[in-house]
């Protein structure tokens, strides 16, 4: 059965260690980490080392930055990779096993006025690859990953597709720089997200949850059966984490995930 995790803000609690009683008592097996900017994450070292002394289980990280590594200013461009390098590390410290980034979020849009972006796609590409091998080779030497998350059109002109991300990983020849899937955005830009998944499958190495709609599992349409199945299939060992807005009361919704999920077929 797949294990389930479930984002640090969507926990009731003030601290990490009550959020997990919360976690554990709901059905889930983890917590992702958020991790912002200004190297935010790096200064809670002290309290990630405390939570994981007392049992909590954390094995990743999601930024939550206002640029990322293929930012079209340079210096933003450098400030996401070294914000990217402390994730990596401070994770590394605390026994997890990755953090994940999409290529840009909200920069720019194909699908929205003025439609060009000022880089060109091989500009593009070249951006992508430098700052893919610089983070991989960085996880490589922490002994974690580096999870690239293909975002919808709408939130990212670059890497919408798992088969794009699979291009950009596969040219930087790390083992240290895996897919990281996500339901919502797949369920947008995937014809059939399961068949992405299946040919893929050497690739992915973390999944996150959410519904077509960006609520919770069960609030929307996705094909979960489908979807589950095939990680299965893939035998995906790591976790489902879930990142969403919430419909409905906000602690029953984060409740209702992992149930839900196994009734699907997790």
């Amino acid at each position: 059965m797949l294990k389930t995790a479930v984002q640090e803000q969507l926990l009731p609690g003030d601290t990490l260690q009550a959020k997990w009683e919360f976690a554990q008592q709901a059905g889930y097996d983890a917590i992702e980490l958020r991790g912002k900017g200004g190297l935010h994450f790096a200064s809670r070292l002290d309290e990630l080392k405390q939570a994981r002394k007392d049992g909590v289980v954390m094995p990743t990280v999601c930024v939550d930055m206002l640029h990322f590594l293929g930012a079209f200013d340079e210096d933003l461009r450098r400030d996401a990779l070294t914000q990217m390098k402390s994730q990596l590390t401070v994770i590394a410290e605390i026994g997890g096993t990755g953090a994940q980034t999409p290529a840009s979020y909200g920069m720019f849009s194909r699908r929205l006025p003025p439609f060009e972006p000022p880089r060109s796609e091989a500009e593009d590409r070249e951006i992508l690859l430098a700052g893919l091998t610089e983070l991989g080779e960085h996880a490589r030497r922490e002994g974690v990953t580096l999870f690239l998350e293909p975002l919808n059109r709408y939130e990212d002109h670059m890497v919408n597709r798992l088969d794009q991300a699979a291009d950009l990983i596969r040219a930087t020849g790390l083992d240290s720089v895996r897919i990281g899937i996500d339901s919502y955005h797949m369920n947008i830009e995937e014809p059939d997200p399961a068949a992405a998944i299946l040919a893929h499958a050497d690739l992915i190495g973390h999944a996150q949850v959410s519904d077509s709609n960006r609520f919770q599992p069960g609030a929307g349409h996705l094909d979960w059966r489908a979807w589950l199945t095939a990680l299965h299939t893939i035998g995906y060992d790591g976790h489902l984490a879930l990142e969403c807005r919430l419909t409905g009361d906000p602690v029953e919704a984060v409740r209702s995930v992992p149930a839900f999920l196994k009734r699907s077929g997790a």
